[in-house]
């Protein structure tokens, strides 16, 4: 593998000038002005695949954004591996807080700022590259390998489950490897077998049917943003526990040795708190800052909105009143359960002077993954050649929803090896990813399939 590796340094300034063509191209998936862009973001990506050695590639239209799929099936008697990822990225705004135009990569100490680089273009792209460097260097793979790159994961891969379901046989595999979470510090190599689900939903608070005077009205009707405000107040107790009924009644709680295993992580209070402008942190009382982070729900208002929001005053009692509320969810919940006792528990704590409705949006269940499957083993060695040092197993706060679905439907243990940082901006401003990661990523990539083709 002496070759492949330094086949890889010497060409990585070439792979990261690919990269920041990859970055270029805005697929901003939720947005319909951007679905020429998505078609073009496509097309990249299979050309790439394409040009790394995958002798089948296609694009798979859906009723939203395309799936691009590619395959090598010249191991026969090897393993395979499915590699997955996705080419959709986050809207970009606030557009005013970034250093840098999103879709004009800037590089800068050592470092490449763009919309995409860490969430999940440059994650993905280290497999690509791993692919084309095995061929370059050994005229073959050690494996077989599949790719399925979608475009919808930031909107909740709603097209990517009936894909998976309708081609079962098509994506078959012993293992899928997923490169779209983080290591757990600079240049330290980390397996994630736990993540997050999520329940997401909207709640609509209507009281007048039309905006009114709040000179002649105010102190006769009740105010639906006033009510929203209060409604959310109380789902959180004084000590961090959210109150909806029932819900925590089926949570996975940690063992011991799990518990054991995060205490021997370097982890600060301060620095965290620091590093996003804090002094002091906050939480559901019991539980250390990560065992909140990885392994207890939680429940956030990600946005309120209703009246008067322009310049200058208006003095209006709003009709409406509209909040977004997301719920993190870990092993042993039902996302559909959750949101059920959601929408019950929001109607059961509002006054009868509005009425309330609630629109469940998206949601993705929590997962474990097996740490003793050959494909974790595989994994664990591979990056510990690349980055030089043992790697470490923890679990993540955040939510992909594909995962719980290739598990269930494909019946193949997955892998969650992320070489992305946590701080690195994902879903705000000033996104990027560490180059040094990038290289290590492919190089892990390529050590992986030699150490996988070997264990079976």
């Amino acid at each position: 593998m002496k070759e492949t590796l330094d086949f890889i340094s010497s060409n990585t300034a070439t792979y990261i000038s690919e990269l920041q063509e990859f970055l270029r191209i805005p697929s901003i998936s939720n947005s319909s002005e951007h679905t020429q862009e998505m078609q073009r973001c496509a097309k990249f990506v299979a050309e790439k695949l394409t040009t790394a050695g995958m002798n089948r590639v296609e694009i798979y239209q859906t009723e939203g954004h395309p799936v691009v799929y590619g395959e090598w099936l010249g191991a026969p008697g090897k393993p395979t591996v499915l590699i997955y990822g996705h080419y959709d990225v986050q809207p970009v705004d606030p557009i005013e807080l970034w250093d840098s135009q999103p879709f004009d990569p800037v590089i800068k100490d050592g470092k490449i700022y763009a919309r995409g680089a860490t969430d999940d273009k440059g994650q993905v792209y280290t497999h690509i590259k791993a692919v084309e460097s095995l061929f370059k260097t050994l005229g073959s793979l050690p494996l077989n390998v599949k790719f399925v790159i979608e475009g919808e994961e930031e909107i909740g891969s709603g097209n990517l489950e009936p894909f998976v379901k309708n081609n079962k046989d098509l994506l078959k595999c012993d293992t899928v490897v997923i490169s779209d979470t983080a290591l757990y510090a600079p240049g330290l190599p980390t397996i994630t077998y736990g993540l997050r689900g999520l329940a997401y939903c909207e709640v609509e608070v209507v009281g007048p049917d039309r905006d009114l005077h709040s000179g002649s009205y105010g102190g006769a009707v009740a105010n639906p943003i006033n009510v929203l405000a209060k409604m959310i107040s109380q789902l959180h107790d004084a000590k961090g526990k959210i109150t909806i009924p029932h819900f925590y009644d089926t949570v996975v709680k940690l063992t011991a040795k799990e518990r054991a295993a995060i205490k021997t992580l370097k982890f600060s209070d301060k620095a965290f708190g620091k590093e996003i402008g804090l002094t002091e942190l906050s939480g559901e009382a019991g539980f250390s800052t990560l065992e909140r982070l990885w392994a207890r729900p939680t429940l956030d208002c990600n946005g309120i909105f209703g009246g008067f929001t322009g310049k200058g005053a208006k003095t209006v009692i709003p009709s409406k009143a509209t909040a977004k509320i997301s719920m993190r969810l870990v092993p042993g919940q039902d996302p559909k359960k959750v949101m059920s006792d959601f929408a019950k528990h929001i109607k059961n704590i509002a006054p009868k002077t509005v009425k309330v409705t609630v629109h469940q949006l998206h949601s993705g269940n929590p997962v474990l993954t097996p740490l003793d499957s050959s494909a974790t083993v595989a994994a664990s060695k591979a990056m510990e050649k690349a980055f030089g040092k043992k790697t470490v197993f923890i679990r993540e706060g955040g939510s992909i929803p594909i995962v719980h679905t290739f598990a269930k439907l494909l019946k193949a243990p997955v892998v969650l090896m992320g070489f992305g940082l946590n701080n690195e901006n994902l879903h705000s401003p000033n996104e990027h990813f560490n180059l040094k990661h990038f290289e290590l990523g492919i190089k892990s990539s390529a050590l992986f399939m030699k150490e996988f083709a070997g264990s079976k």
